[in-house]
């Protein structure tokens, strides 16, 4: 394995981590399982999103991705809107 690929197993190893652990339990379910389910195959590009996304607080975060708040256009892109369609789908679980 070369060093590129062991930094980026390495970042997203930390990054669902981070999914999992972020203090509002709900949040931890949905974020951890779209984490779990989508880091391994995202591109350094939607890493770099997501990670900023995870510096959002979690009642924005939910209002967003639940469509209770429109979500800001700097947070507007692929990797959020993947979210969303997660979330709504995993709801009808």
């Amino acid at each position: 394995m070369n060093d590129v690929q062991s930094d980026l197993d390495r970042r997203r190893k930390q990054l669902k981590f981070r999914s999992w652990h972020r203090g509002m339990r709900e949040m931890d379910i949905l974020i951890g399982k779209f984490a779990d389910r989508n880091l391994d195959v995202f591109s350094e590009r939607q890493l770099d999103l997501f990670e900023g996304m995870l510096h959002e607080s979690d009642p924005d975060m939910y209002g967003w991705i639940t469509g209770r708040q429109p979500i800001p256009a700097d947070l507007d892109h692929d990797v959020m809107r993947q979210l969303k369609t997660f979330t709504l789908g995993a709801s009808k679980d």
